[in-house]
């Protein structure tokens, strides 16, 4: 199914506002349409939450960027701005366990050396030599001229997830077809 950009971004919002804080942007200035933000704190007591075995914090920020054409020159630094915006948003301490930042690029096209960079991105970062958790930088790319999903090493579950929103044949039939 041929996507615009509005679209898809429409179609990726729906899908993230079930389990995700979404927060839109209006700004013309920057390419972000918005920031899906995902905490979840686990813990494992015994008899009263005051004799705490353990707890963990997990986090993720997601981006949506829309471009019309996305170059080696702008992935940098949108690629820069989200990891230090992301950055910026961790609770790294005591029982932090991972935090994940992860732009999703999607465009109308993309060029080769682009897409090369960002599959070849590899940003992890632990804190306080991993006894405070750690981060994982994952990207992706839409690029719906070629229908084609593109991720880092780290984000090769997020670019499931994209595919599986946007391409999958069960998601794009409407109710009573076959």
């Amino acid at each position: 199914m041929g996507y615009t950009r509005e679209t898809a971004i429409a179609r990726l919002l729906k899908s993230y506002e079930a389990y995700y804080d979404v927060h839109l942007f209006e700004d013309e200035q920057i390419p972000i349409t918005a920031r899906c933000d995902f905490f979840e704190h686990s813990q494992k007591y015994v008899v009263s939450r005051k004799a705490e075995l353990w707890s963990a914090d997990c986090e993720e920020f997601v981006y949506l960027l829309t471009l019309p054409h996305l170059t080696l020159p702008l992935y940098e630094k949108w690629r820069d701005y989200v990891y230090e915006d992301g950055m910026s948003r961790l609770h790294v301490g005591p029982g932090h366990m991972y935090s994940f930042i992860t732009p999703v690029f999607v465009c109308d096209t993309c060029e080769e050396d682009a897409r090369k960079a960002l599959k070849k991105c590899r940003i992890y970062k632990s804190f306080h030599f991993s006894l405070h958790g750690w981060m994982d930088y994952h990207a992706a790319v839409v690029d719906l001229s070629k229908g084609r999903i593109d991720a880092n090493r780290s984000g090769h579950d997020t670019a499931k997830i994209l595919k599986k929103v946007l391409y999958s044949q069960t998601n794009n039939k409407k109710k009573g077809e076959s």
